[in-house]
């Protein structure tokens, strides 16, 4: 099921992600003592408003995309400790419910890493539809979740020599959305 309360989307629009302007991204507790940031390169999304207002959004990223600054820990983020983009080259999420509540965007739905799919609600906000360059109609959509890795296979971890962990399971997914009129 997909519904929607009070947002600006017109009924009967689609709109695609413009990736030039979007990110799709994670933060991870590393060492204990800071917050390690990634992204993708390539994703794709997109928001559907039904005639009847309701609106569906779903997206893909290609797992092997991944961006850091080491080349050595890209190999290993896509190897199979983590997200083994050789037998699962995709990341997938689909909504099940779209709603505002006081004004927020709340997302839910179901994401899909390494072949294991859960449910997952993301919070954030939703722009009005404004003309930009070109005569272009876009919105902006801002979403973060926190999943917990460990349920999806990621679980490569390594203790440290005084206690705990090199990664926190809890990891932060942020992703910013800008999305054109089709």
């Amino acid at each position: 099921m997909t519904a929607i309360a009070s947002t600006p989307i017109p009924a009967g629009s689609t709109w695609a992600v413009d990736a030039v302007h979007s990110t799709v991204g994670f933060a991870v507790k590393h060492m204990v003592v800071a917050t390690f940031r990634g992204q993708f390169d390539r994703y794709d999304a997109t928001l559907t408003a039904a005639e009847d207002g309701t609106l569906r959004l779903t997206g893909s990223v290609d797992a092997g995309s991944i961006a850091v600054k080491d080349e050595n820990l890209a190999a290993h983020l896509s190897a199979p400790d983590f997200f083994d983009t050789e037998r699962f080259p995709a990341i997938t999420f689909n909504s099940t419910l779209v709603r505002t509540e006081s004004g927020e965007l709340i997302v839910d739905g179901e994401l899909t890493i390494k072949g294991i799919t859960r449910p997952i609600e993301a919070r954030g906000t939703i722009t009005e539809p404004a003309v930009t360059f070109g005569d272009v109609e876009k919105i902006g959509i801002e979403l973060e979740a926190i999943v917990d890795r460990t349920e999806y296979g990621l679980s490569w971890n390594a203790p440290l020599p005084k206690g705990g962990f090199a990664l926190a399971n809890d990891v932060k997914l942020i992703v910013n959305l800008e999305l054109a009129r089709a």
